[in-house]
């Protein structure tokens, strides 16, 4: 069988996979900083008093806690132009992903907000901050360095989950894989290729995230 296999076949489709490659790191970059700073709205709305705001914040993470990623992201592309909204494939995937990122970060921060002690916010406000100050400067910091970990590790879940948005010919990586494949029939060496080019992109995000969180967050080194 591993006689039978031809990798050399794959190397004149590099570039398509490289391009492929390119787009899937920009929509994950994009929805990871879209995603982060929604959730860190979202999870201060949470964590404030009940507003209606609050309250509309909490069934919007409910709805997308509860549903799949693809149904969502067909209801962006096929269900937003009944509405009169159109949007490019690039658009709703990068807007799905941002959607679902937000809804999942706010439930992350908002857990290392919870355990914050009340002693930060009365801080706050004898040293005359508002409470936006507040819970910028004083609550935040050490609330993302609680679950920094945890937030990194759903950013990557959303940019595998990236491989969907090849179902609404978006062409990410899975979209070039799979073209490639249906031209060269070469479904064990396409995919395997495809899985390391996903596992290499998951380990260099996690890392780059942790550094971005050492040096922006403070994150002690593991």
């Amino acid at each position: 069988m591993m006689g039978q296999l031809n990798f050399p076949a794959l190397l004149p489709y590099w570039p398509e996979l490289l391009s492929g490659l390119w787009v899937t790191v920009q929509i994950s970059l994009l929805a990871t900083i879209g995603g982060v700073s929604l959730g860190i709205f979202g999870a201060a709305l949470r964590s404030g008093r009940p507003s209606v705001l609050s309250r509309v914040w909490g069934l919007y993470v409910e709805l997308i806690r509860n549903t799949p990623f693809v149904v969502q992201l067909f209801f962006i592309v096929f269900g937003l132009p009944n509405l009169g909204l159109k949007l490019t494939a690039g658009e709703a995937a990068l807007l799905a992903m941002i959607i679902n990122l937000a809804a999942y970060s706010t439930e992350i921060i908002r857990a290392g907000i919870q355990v914050t002690p009340k002693g930060q916010w009365e801080a706050g406000r004898v040293l005359g901050l508002t409470r936006s100050q507040t819970f910028l400067r004083v609550v935040l910091p050490p609330a993302l360095q609680r679950i920094y970990p945890a937030l990194v590790s759903q950013c990557i879940i959303v940019m595998l989950g990236s491989s969907v948005v090849s179902q609404v010919s978006y062409e990410e990586l899975t979209f070039s894989a799979s073209l490639i494949q249906s031209r060269t029939f070469l479904s064990f060496e396409v995919y395997l290729v495809t899985t390391l080019i996903y596992l290499a992109l998951s380990i260099a995000m996690r890392q780059l995230l942790m550094a971005v969180g050492r040096k922006w967050v403070g994150v002690q080194p593991s």
